[in-house]
């Protein structure tokens, strides 16, 4: 931590219960001072050499205000407390009341733990990581036609001081590697993709090296150049752990989101206690995991991480809760409440969000389907979720017949309903696997990690094209 950084925390820490007296002054149910220091780096490389390397520091304080359900919010770069100042009375200014200030009621302090700090490495550190990917996946012959591999670290330190009394600190680093390769047979062209992440230090390329990273993308852009091309129709679909979480973020997640709820736009909306899924499945968001991309100490409100079971065995458990969202429902925050940084208001956001392990064994359930889909890697896609219906990319699957895979195929989309889905699921894997990425929601992205072990739905629909 920079001399400076140092001098504006302290500064904060002093100051913090006279910056909230004036937001308080005129009423109002909450207030907090928030401050973000991050340093970010970010080396593409593309055609065989660095094409782009970004770094850089972003510092700043924003200032909420939260009265009758409302929000008031202003944020700055430049912290000295006349500035802070002006901001909290601009803020209270069109108010009337008074509200309370608290100071010493909680202390929270957390730190990544890292064994490579990401911070002590240099751009050329980072740049041997690239060319290793890049000469694996081009290694594997003419047909690889691009390689595109990234990689992005950072590290957020935040500071979050309340009217509550309640102070939070956290230190988080963050590293994502990509690559991305592009093959072609002279008549088409096929992606492959992978990616790991978390919240860690450079020693997560150590325990999953670039090499192998690179390996699993140009194998599946190669495998896709040999796949027919995909049936359409009635489908029961078999998706492994590596598919990630992709349906369950995106087709259930968001809809288990409290603002969405409040805004009438989840289906989920006044269904708790009732069963909205197969009994097989069990949907858990839980931010206190060690390491991984959705991970933390305390949300970007000062709240502690916590495990939340959203779904239980089928029945609705509950929703993910920010402060304000929460305040609304009566109910404690259940520590969602997530912003891209200061200069954005916090809004409800998911974690580590995942399906819960079964007992059932990968093989007896593929075993099991006579006909049907094995979806090994999803690709992006799209979802309302007021009515939770979606439609998925396939960037990898195979056809089972007789309960075997028997060939793979490309150009195929999976088209359903994520409530529905979730209803028909009948077997349930006792694997886990994850996949990261940055979620987008009204203007801001926030790392999450999603899961999900091997599941089998009844029926989905496939769109495909047999003659393309």
């Amino acid at each position: 931590m920079s001399e400076t950084q140092n001098q504006v925390k302290e500064l904060l820490k002093e100051k913090a219960g006279y910056i909230l007296s004036y937001l308080m002054s005129s009423g109002g149910e909450y207030g907090e001072v928030f401050y973000e220091r991050s340093r970010m780096c970010r080396v593409h490389l593309e055609s065989n050499k660095v094409e782009k390397v970004q770094w850089g520091v972003d510092e700043g304080v924003g200032i909420r205000l939260i009265k009758d359900g409302k929000t008031y919010y202003g944020y700055t770069t430049e912290i000295n407390l006349e500035n802070l100042i002006e901001i909290a009375k601009a803020l209270s200014k069109s108010l009337s009341g008074c509200g309370s200030v608290a100071i010493g009621k909680r202390y929270i302090k957390g730190a990544t733990d890292v064994q490579i700090d990401i911070d002590a490495k240099d751009v050329a550190y980072r740049t041997e990581f690239l060319k290793r990917a890049n000469d694996r996946a081009r290694s594997y012959g003419n047909k690889i036609k691009q390689v595109l591999a990234v990689i992005s670290d950072k590290t957020r330190d935040i500071l979050v001081i309340n009217n509550l009394g309640e102070m939070s600190e956290d230190e988080q680093k963050r590293v994502v590697f990509f690559t991305d390769v592009v093959a072609s047979d002279g008549q088409t062209l096929q992606r492959g993709y992978e990616s790991v992440g978390g919240m860690r230090g450079f020693e997560l390329l150590e325990e999953r090296p670039p090499e192998l990273i690179a390996d699993i993308a140009a194998r599946r852009a190669l495998l896709m150049l040999s796949a027919k091309p995909a049936p359409a129709g009635s489908f029961t679909v078999v998706m492994s752990l590596q598919a990630g979480g992709t349906m369950i973020h995106e087709a259930v997640g968001h809809g288990l989101e409290a603002d969405l709820v409040q805004k009438g736009l989840s289906i989920y909306r006044g269904k708790i206690g009732q069963k909205v899924a197969s009994e097989l499945i069990t949907v858990i968001d839980d931010a206190s995991l060690e390491g991984y991309n959705g991970s933390f100490t305390v949300d970007d409100e000062g709240v502690p991480a916590q495990k939340k079971v959203l779904i239980d065995r089928g029945y609705l458990a509950g929703y993910m809760y920010d402060r304000l969202t929460a305040m609304k429902d009566g109910v404690s925050s259940t520590g969602n409440g997530r912003r891209q940084s200061y200069a954005h208001v916090p809004m409800v956001r998911m974690t580590n969000t995942f399906i819960a392990p079964g007992k059932d064994s990968t093989e007896d359930i593929i075993r099991d389907t006579k006909k049907g889909i094995l979806v090994v890697k999803m690709g992006g896609g799209e979802v309302n979720t007021v009515t939770g219906d979606f439609v998925f990319e396939i960037m990898e699957g195979y056809l089972i017949e007789n309960g075997e895979m028997t060939y793979p195929i490309r150009s195929a989309v999976l088209i359903g309903n994520g409530p529905k889905a979730l209803q028909d699921v009948d077997a349930v894997g006792s694997d886990l696997g994850w996949s990261i990425g940055t979620c987008g929601k009204d203007g801001q992205g926030v790392p999450v990690t999603d899961a999900q072990p091997t599941i089998r739905i009844k029926s989905l629909i496939l769109g495909g094209c047999e003659t393309c």
